[in-house]
């Protein structure tokens, strides 16, 4: 497996971007270590959550700003970082099949691709569905499913829009455990999610984003005891947000 170090750290200078007319990224910095954490990315719906991942990951380009790879193996980013989608993209073919696709897409061939397909479906409690056709599959075990296609890449950093989002109970709670056992084995993880009770249980670090700012970073013992920034109190104390047409954070128009 690749080491995060390879790649990052990751920094967003300035970054903007606009959707609709509307500047949904406002001269964002942002820059992710090299050390192996959760970083749980919350805010309300519309703040950019999903987009700042997508940017990060490469898939958006923004129209201002810079999104550059600092560690020694940056040059092959791209190759080194995967992304769950909250709604899983999954080719027509078995579940087997699709993780063959992604490996031998990334040049991973003979025993060695089949015994890593062998461990994420074991791993992810996916064997018995190996030959299903993977569009066949319930909604959760497609997004184990994707998870799985994207942990048997062993990648150094791991994006994820809220993979747990459309899930039962039992189903959040293996991916939970996927989620942390990737973190153990070193793998970064930039995480979105609206569940604050999940982001308690997962993050090592809390980003809170609103209107496309980051209003606040914190490890996730002391943005959970009790939060700077006004609208981050806000937020976890369930008030609505849509209101607050003005930041006393930052003292700026938002619109």
């Amino acid at each position: 497996m690749s080491g995060v170090g390879d790649i990052l750290p990751l920094e967003l200078a300035g970054v903007s971007l606009t959707r609709g007319g509307k500047r949904v990224l406002k001269d964002l910095d942002l820059t992710l270590s090299a050390e192996p954490s959760r970083t749980l990315i919350i805010g309300p719906n519309g703040a950019g959550k999903s987009l700042l991942l997508k940017v990060a990951h490469g898939l958006v380009t923004p129209e201002r700003g810079t999104v550059r790879w600092h560690g020694a193996g940056a040059g092959a980013a791209r190759r080194a970082q995967a992304m769950v989608f909250q709604r899983p993209t999954l080719l027509r073919r078995s579940a087997r099949a699709n993780l063959a696709f992604a490996l031998r897409a990334r040049g991973v061939g003979g025993a060695e691709r089949e015994r890593r397909i062998d461990e994420i479906l074991n791993r992810t409690g996916l064997a018995r569905l190996a030959h299903a056709p993977a569009r066949a599959l319930s909604f959760g075990e497609q997004q184990r499913l994707a998870l799985a296609r994207a942990l048997v890449l062993r990648p150094a950093v791991l994006f994820l829009d809220e993979p747990t989002a459309n899930l039962d109970p039992a189903a959040g709670h293996l991916v939970e455990e996927l989620i942390n056992r990737a973190c153990g084995e070193g793998i970064k993880v930039v995480m979105t999610c609206h569940d604050l009770n999940q982001v308690r249980r997962l993050a090592d670090e809390v980003i809170f984003l609103h209107r496309g700012r980051i209003k606040e970073r914190a490890p996730a013992e002391q943005f959970f005891a009790g939060p700077e920034n006004d609208l981050a109190r806000a937020f976890l104390a369930g008030e609505p947000l849509w209101w607050r047409r003005r930041s006393i954070y930052d003292g700026i128009e938002e619109g």
